[in-house]
């Protein structure tokens, strides 16, 4: 009943002084936006993209010249004066990969134009130059008709898949299977069609089209680096394969033992795991400013309380000459301290998480809900913090902010005389 009291008496001092109590609510309430919208709208952001990222097949990595993500300049020269991946070498790579399920290559373009009669794609169309293998080891499934077979990319032949959001361009309406379109100019047939795979950050995953590399190369040019994905049969041969793969691509670009690798191999796993990294410093960053805001807040809510002792002096001498203990006001202004800090927080919850599903209403992603305990939005050494573990933490973070800054005006109170008090004016 005590408490009870205490936290009435708390809501009717935040009544009573509507302004005064607005500045300080606004104080905290910023602090946990900052937190929560932050980190709503990185963990929209972190899933899309790692949605995105999730390019290859299951058990699937992919070795080329240069690494996935972008480089300092410092190593920039380094990875370009690397040897491009022939197409030769990976065709010696596929014979000697036999632990392998799929071994594909792959080369690409990108800023194409596919034309059919009178409609036409924007110039935005990746032309995929695949080997027979390279649908599978990228994940990619046919949804009408099928894809080339090794007779025709032996023979480069002037056959097309196409992905899903050149078909909704080109072909609104009707089967595009059979039908002769033109890819950059060149005049392909369309032998299958990609199931849908969805949207990243706005953008279609399935704005382009698949031909034989080796029409690619006929097209495009050979000398050009290309891209070897390669499918382990199982979780369990996994790293075998990989290593296997490594020691395969050494001996065929003759890499003296001892010397680093001149090439890269990533995966779905490395790929999401750098990008976190990379993320980790911007969401502790912004955990720091927040905690900044956060604890000048609570010197807000301290001279609040200050303030609120000295007005209610005369209140605190009747409540004592009544028989309440020092114990008792203790409890009823650290009871404010706390209550001022949690509505704040609530406050800044709901705001921040309505602030990060903007992003993915505007990026269309899945929405992270506060009460959500399964995606995680921060991933530390110790845990992985989801939306609804962040919520509670900011709310204990909150509480610990308004008892070490309620601590002092409500010591103050509890050691008032009450005589002093009663005359007080």
């Amino acid at each position: 009943m005590q408490v009870q009291e205490s936290i009435n008496m708390a809501l009717f001092a935040i009544r009573a002084n509507k302004l005064r109590s607005t500045l300080t609510l606004l104080g905290i309430g910023v602090g946990v936006f900052s937190i929560i919208g932050v980190m709503t709208a990185m963990g929209v952001l972190q899933n899309a993209i790692e949605s995105g990222l999730s390019e290859l097949g299951t058990n699937t990595f992919q070795i080329q010249k240069f690494p996935a993500f972008n480089f300092n300049d410092r190593d920039r020269a380094r990875y370009r004066n690397r040897k491009d991946i022939t197409y030769e070498q990976g065709e010696y790579f596929y014979e000697r990969m036999t632990l392998a399920k799929y071994v594909g290559l792959e080369s690409w373009n990108g800023g194409k134009v596919i034309e059919f009669k009178k409609l036409k794609t924007n110039p935005s169309v990746g032309v995929a130059g695949e080997s027979v293998d390279g649908l599978a080891t990228n994940n990619w499934n046919i949804d009408q008709g099928r894809s080339f077979n090794n007779q025709e990319v032996q023979s480069a032949g002037n056959v097309v898949v196409l992905g899903d959001g050149v078909v909704k361009k080109i072909f609104p309406t009707g089967n595009p299977v059979g039908e002769l379109v033109r890819v950059d100019g060149r005049q392909f047939k369309v032998i299958g069609t990609m199931a849908p795979r969805g949207a990243v950050m706005g953008g279609n995953q399935g704005n382009f089209v698949v031909i034989p590399i080796t029409t690619h190369m006929n097209i495009y040019g050979k000398d050009r680096s290309i891209n070897i994905m390669v499918t382990a049969k199982d979780q369990e041969s996994y790293n075998e394969v990989l290593e296997l793969s490594r020691g395969v691509m050494r001996v065929i670009r003759q890499v003296p033992p001892g010397e680093p690798d001149d090439f890269e191999i990533f995966s779905n796993e490395t790929m999401i795991s750098t990008f976190n990294d990379m993320t980790f410093m911007i969401k502790i960053g912004t955990l720091g400013i927040a905690c900044i805001a956060l604890i000048a807040a609570g010197v807000g809510i301290m001279n609040i309380m200050l303030v609120s002792v000295t007005e209610r002096t005369k209140e605190i001498g009747v409540r004592k000459a009544l028989g309440a203990t020092k114990t008792n006001v203790l409890s009823q202004f650290l009871t404010e301290s706390v209550v001022f800090s949690q509505i704040g927080g609530v406050i800044g919850i709901i705001t921040g998480s309505l602030l990060g599903n903007l992003v993915a209403v505007l990026m269309e992603a899945p929405a992270i809900l506060p009460w959500n305990n399964e995606v995680s939005i921060l991933q530390t050494p110790i845990m992985d913090f989801t939306a609804l573990q962040m919520n509670i933490t900011a709310l204990i973070f909150c509480s610990i902010i308004g008892i070490v800054f309620g601590v002092y005006p409500a010591w103050k109170a509890a050691n008032l005389d009450p005589i002093e008090a009663l005359r007080y004016e």
